[in-house]
């Protein structure tokens, strides 16, 4: 499995705003600078962001998005679904034993990358950067 650049964008982003300014809010054409990426390609990943309820958007001029409370809780995965959906690792071919020693070694390997990501907050995150 890849992660598009579009998770790799959220998952900044939402650390940005982890570890941001305590002003209550970040404008889309801050958080696009900081990745250097354009506020347009910024602002569909952020939709998405608040879409899951991870963040909120401040309307207006100086508007915004800031984290909803309890962002310490969100973990990496919900993070990666909330832009990637449910993503796979392995592309099971229907046409093997369901038994397959391959098909079970991978899906075991699958559920404790998946178990990783789910356990590793955003919290975990910022303790690391601060």
């Amino acid at each position: 499995m890849k992660l598009s650049k579009a998770t790799n964008y959220a998952l900044h982003t939402m650390l940005h705003l982890a570890v941001g300014d305590d002003s209550g809010h970040t404008s889309v054409a801050k958080l696009a600078g900081h990745q250097n990426v354009s506020t347009t390609y910024l602002s569909k990943i952020l939709t998405k962001l608040v879409k899951a309820r991870m963040i909120v958007s401040v309307p207006g001029a100086n508007g915004g998005y800031k984290l909803k409370a309890g962002w310490e809780k969100i973990s990496v995965l919900e993070m990666i679904r909330a832009v990637e959906g449910l993503p796979a690792i392995f592309d099971y071919c229907e046409t093997h034993n369901p038994n397959c020693v391959i098909q079970r070694s991978i899906e075991a390997a699958e559920e404790k990358f998946f178990a990783q990501l789910d356990e590793t907050r955003l919290e975990d995150l910022v303790s690391q950067v601060r």
